[in-house]
């Protein structure tokens, strides 16, 4: 076992692969009086094009795949209801799937070494039959309506979707209706024993926990059980064109008051000076001195009563791209969109706006650290983000220098853009 420390916050993380390659990583908290653990696997929606285990040609899932996965591991041969099973137990259960990943996850302190081995036993045993499947696509389209009637939902995976030419990410997490419908169990289970092997897969628990008793747990779990030799697993590499591939697009919606979205797509292949987190970081940096709630242009847009409230912002990694998107509520989209791509243009910043906002992220890094979900999460998404967790978080940010900002800034294109607008329906 082997034990790290996350700078400045008091905060220790204990490791430990197994030997059938799953990555433990324990983080107590012994002021806290609750437990988060989740278990996740490096699989999510824009995985559905590789060569599955024990086969040598590539195939292609269909889309919507690693959610319909995530759906079916709750129905158990037992006939045991996994939430259920937490509810009795003195736990709360869910899971989700992202993009890059899907997670299972309990919170609870009660009966934590029962939840624990549950946990690892559901999403290590799975049942898919053609009949529990076929029951399963109502359901999930379903879902799929209810996502496509939430405006924001449908801007969202609208704008990454007119970014992208060709990686997966451009196509909904949930898939689409004949995608969805054309999900078999064979599917399933060629997806499961791929990336659902130890080796592609992480505990993370954060909380009032012992950290060696909670690696035992999970070691004493996993003799048990057999699993296949590791194997390296194929997935179809993309290449992507530094254009977007859409670059407007309107529809309308039940709304009382416009919505848009302004993307960019920033290609980072040649920052080589510097590091993944470095250069994230500063891009948003830059983006949040320009469009955060202090901003001079949020002042400016809130008094004309163009905008109502602060611009939201999301941030997606792929390969060479970071994808941001800046959502806004206003009467005129078009008259918001050219004073944001103006205000960006305008690359002029003032190193104590850099500092100012450096110390908010410490401060938030420090408040943060208190948070069981947050450690947690930080955790996941350092792994699947970086491949690795980042530590010293605090340092790094402490560190960052307003000439590395500017550099990076300077060696960047705000060119590529989409724009995503939803009027409300015109009434007859």
């Amino acid at each position: 076992m082997q034990k790290k420390k996350i700078s400045r916050v008091d905060l220790d993380v204990y490791i430990e692969k197994l030997d059938n390659g799953l990555s433990i990583y324990v983080v107590p908290m012994p002021n806290k009086h609750n437990i988060h653990a989740t278990f996740s696997t490096d699989f999510g929606s824009i995985t559905n094009e590789f060569v599955p285990i024990g086969e040598k040609k590539m195939v292609r899932v269909p889309d919507g795949v690693a959610h319909f996965l995530e759906h079916k591991l709750f129905e158990q041969k037992d006939g045991i209801d996994p939430f259920t099973f937490f509810g009795q137990n003195g736990a709360d259960a869910n899971a989700n799937t992202s993009y890059f990943k899907t997670t299972y996850l309990f919170s609870g302190l009660k009966n934590f070494e029962d939840n624990l081995n549950y946990l690892l036993d559901y999403v290590q045993d799975p049942y898919f039959t053609d009949e529990n499947v076929e029951k399963e696509k109502g359901i999930i389209d379903q879902e799929r309506s209810m996502y496509q009637d939430d405006p924001f939902w449908r801007m969202y995976e609208g704008s990454i979707a007119n970014m992208i030419h060709n990686y997966p990410i451009k196509y909904p997490i949930v898939g689409t209706k004949e995608s969805i419908y054309a999900i078999t169990k064979e599917d399933l289970y060629k997806c499961y024993n791929t990336f659902y092997h130890p080796s592609n897969m992480f505990v993370v628990v954060t909380g009032a926990v012992d950290p060696e008793k909670t690696i035992n747990i999970i070691k004493e779990n996993q003799n048990k059980k057999e699993f296949a030799p590791q194997e390296k697993i194929e997935v179809k590499k993309y290449k992507e064109d530094k254009t977007v591939a859409v670059k407007k697009e309107e529809i309308e919606m039940d709304i009382n008051i416009s919505k848009c979205s302004l993307s960019y797509k920033i290609s980072i292949k040649s920052l080589n000076n510097y590091s993944l987190y470095e250069i994230v970081n500063c891009i948003l940096y830059y983006f949040d001195i320009k469009l955060g709630p202090t901003s001079s242009l949020i002042e400016k847009l809130k008094a004309d009563e163009l905008i109502y409230d602060n611009f939201s912002l999301t941030s997606t990694l792929i390969d060479d791209y970071l994808l941001i998107s800046i959502f806004s509520e206003t009467k005129d989209p078009n008259k918001v969109i050219k004073f944001i791509k103006t205000e960006l243009e305008n690359r002029i910043i003032l190193e104590e706006d850099f500092e100012r906002k450096k110390k908010n992220s410490i401060s938030a890094i420090i408040t943060a650290s208190d948070n069981i979900y947050h450690i947690n999460n930080k955790i996941m998404s350092n792994i699947i983000k970086y491949g690795e967790v980042i530590y010293n978080d605090y340092d790094l940010i402490t560190n960052l220098k307003f000439n590395k900002l500017q550099d990076i800034i300077s060696n960047i294109s705000f060119d590529e853009t989409t724009v995503f607008i939803i009027n409300p329906k015109v009434k007859e």
